[in-house]
């Protein structure tokens, strides 16, 4: 018997729906969860098909809101009893039967599971045949000003690192995790997004109002040295300010699209099965190697 090396554990999950929780009481501005709501929305919105059965992963009030109008019914599951009254679910581990829903979305939640592709073979198999997978996830070089201001301000202080910035996913690999999964069609794209703030605890507020300040699951659980975060913000100030002394944080957020396989899609050709030449099309003349 061969055996299968569980998903590395890099994420504190258990903190991380607590700090969702948390966020979901507090009145904020979480323009970053209503920008990447409002992409998956317009894309929704030139499909031109209303689905039936909706399931919203990990869902926010203002990911619903925009959402509601593209299925007739929403089922709509959280990470804990304090994030709503939805079914509590792990995306890697959906209580759902296979094929049960036309439409699953998830909007910047996909980012802190710890194993991103068993999360999404779950996804496809509650997706009915010609069903439709739309996600939002941060990846890429997300928070790099921050990543970079914590490892120089630590180790000028301290001597040496400890993790405080998740790690991000890139387009690429994203994409070949789509096609793992078995979806058909698969796309995935990324917008960047630069925020400046005039002072850092505004960054911070940011993070905590999505329940995203760090969960990891080898974070140094000590509080936080005051030497070691005047020692970050200096460096964040240093290297990553505007000609008016504004703050910038840079946001990848990635978007994934995928269909449940079905005999409607599009196939792609056979190798060799063109009926025009590429030459003939562009004019030009074909030439042997």
């Amino acid at each position: 018997m061969v055996a299968v090396s569980a998903a590395p554990k890099i994420f504190d999950r258990a903190l991380y729906a607590l700090r969702r929780a948390r966020a979901a009481r507090m009145e904020a501005d979480r323009f970053l969860l209503v920008e990447a709501a409002d992409h998956l929305a317009e894309r929704l919105g030139a499909i031109r098909r209303r689905f039936s059965a909706g399931l919203e992963l990990s869902s926010r009030l203002e990911s619903a809101t925009a959402l509601a109008p593209f299925a007739e019914q929403w089922t709509r599951t959280v990470l804990s009893t304090g994030e709503g009254d939805g079914p509590v679910a792990e995306e890697e581990a959906l209580p759902f039967a296979p094929e049960s829903f036309d439409l699953v979305v998830s909007v910047l939640s996909l980012h802190a599971v710890n194993d991103l592709p068993g999360a999404l073979v779950q996804v496809r198999r509650v997706l009915k045949p010609d069903g439709l997978f739309l996600a939002a996830l941060f990846g890429g070089e997300t928070l790099r000003e921050l990543r970079a201001a914590f490892a120089a301000g630590e180790t000028d202080v301290r001597g040496g690192i400890s993790p405080r910035v998740a790690p991000f996913a890139e387009v690429r690999a994203l994409g070949g995790l789509l096609q793992r999964a078995g979806f058909a069609l698969p796309v995935a794209d990324s917008e960047r997004t630069t925020v400046h703030y005039r002072e850092f605890k505004t960054l911070a507020g940011d993070l905590r109002a999505l329940g995203e300040a760090s969960a990891l699951a080898e974070r140094d659980k000590r509080p936080l040295r005051r030497d070691v975060l005047g020692a970050a913000l200096s460096h964040y100030a240093s290297e990553n300010s505007d000609a008016d002394g504004k703050l910038f944080a840079t946001f990848d957020i990635i978007y994934l699209t995928g269909w449940a396989p079905h005999e409607s899609q599009q196939k792609p050709l056979r190798p060799g099965s063109a009926a025009a030449r590429l030459a003939d099309a562009l004019g030009t003349r074909e030439q042997g190697i």
